[in-house]
C-alpha cells in the first residue's frame, strides 16, 4: 500500500428531521491507504453508511473535509461530482440492481455506456471484468439463472468495468448465504490484494469485517477506541 487515497478531517454530518438535529458523524478524522480492504463496523444508525456515502461522492457532510485522491469532493459541483463518481468509484451494493432483462454482459457493459468507448474497448473491458470475478461463462446468462452469489459478482463486475480507483460496498452479503457471501468477499479481497483496488465496506457482520485488511468501528457517528 502507498499514500493515501482518502483523508478525512473533523468530518461531520448533520440531519435536519423537523425541528431536530440528528448527528449521523460527529467530527470524523481517518486516512484510508491506496489499496486497503476497510471494514467499517457499528450498529445499526452508527453512521458507517453515511460516512461510505460521503466517500463516494453520493452525501456531503454538514462541516468538515473529504479528499479522495487529493479533490475534496464535497466542494465539487453536482455535475462535477457526478462526473467524478462515474471515473473513480464503483458501487457494490446489498441489493444486486441488475437488470432483470439484460445479460449478465450487458449489465456489465452498462457504466461504459456513459463513456467515449467503441463497442470493442467496451468488450475488453466487460470481459475483464467476468474474467476477475469468476465468471466469464456466464455473461449470456440473464440474472433469473445465476445465483444470489453469481448476481452480486456481476454487480461486483460492472463496478469494476470502468476500472476505478475506490470500490465501495454497503452490506454487499447482507442477502446472501454463508457460502455466497465467503465467494463475494474472497473477489473483494483479490480486488485489493492482487488488483490494487481500496475497497471501503459496510458491515455488521464479524465474519465479513474478518476479510478486510483493517476493521475500525463506529458507535453514534464517532470513531470507537
Amino acid at each position: 500500500m502507498s499514500a493515501n487515497i482518502v483523508t478525512i478531517r473533523n468530518l461531520s454530518k448533520i440531519y435536519q428531521q423537523g425541528d431536530i438535529n440528528v448527528t449521523a458523524l460527529d467530527n470524523i478524522s481517518l486516512d484510508i491507504a491506496s489499496g486497503e480492504f476497510l471494514a467499517l463496523m457499528g450498529p445499526s444508525g452508527s453512521g458507517k453508511s453515511t460516512l461510505l456515502h460521503i466517500i463516494a461522492g453520493i452525501d456531503r457532510p454538514t462541516n468538515g473535509e473529504c479528499r479522495v485522491q487529493d479533490i475534496d469532493v464535497a466542494k465539487l459541483n453536482e455535475s462535477q461530482l457526478a462526473d467524478w463518481r462515474n471515473q473513480n468509484v464503483g458501487f457494490v451494493f446489498q441489493t444486486f440492481n441488475l437488470i432483470p432483462v439484460l445479460t449478465a454482459y450487458e449489465n456489465v457493459e452498462l457504466p461504459l455506456l456513459l463513456t467515449r468507448m467503441n463497442r470493442a474497448e467496451r468488450r475488453k473491458q466487460v470481459e475483464i471484468a467476468l474474467e476477475i470475478v469468476g465468471l466469464a461463462d456466464r455473461a449470456k446468462h440473464l440474472p433469473k439463472q445465476l445465483s444470489g452469489g453469481q448476481e452480486q459478482r456481476v454487480a461486483i463486475a460492472r463496478a469494476l468495468v470502468t476500472d476505478p480507483a475506490l470500490v465501495v460496498a454497503d452490506e454487499p452479503t447482507g442477502n446472501l448465504d454463508s457460502h455466497s457471501a465467503q465467494e463475494v468477499l474472497g473477489v473483494l479481497r483479490t480486488l485489493s490484494r492482487d488488483a490494487g483496488k481500496t475497497v471501503i465496506m459496510v458491515t455488521h457482520d464479524p465474519k465479513a469485517a474478518a476479510f478486510g485488511s483493517r476493521q475500525i468501528h463506529l458507535e453514534k457517528g464517532e470513531l470507537s477506541k
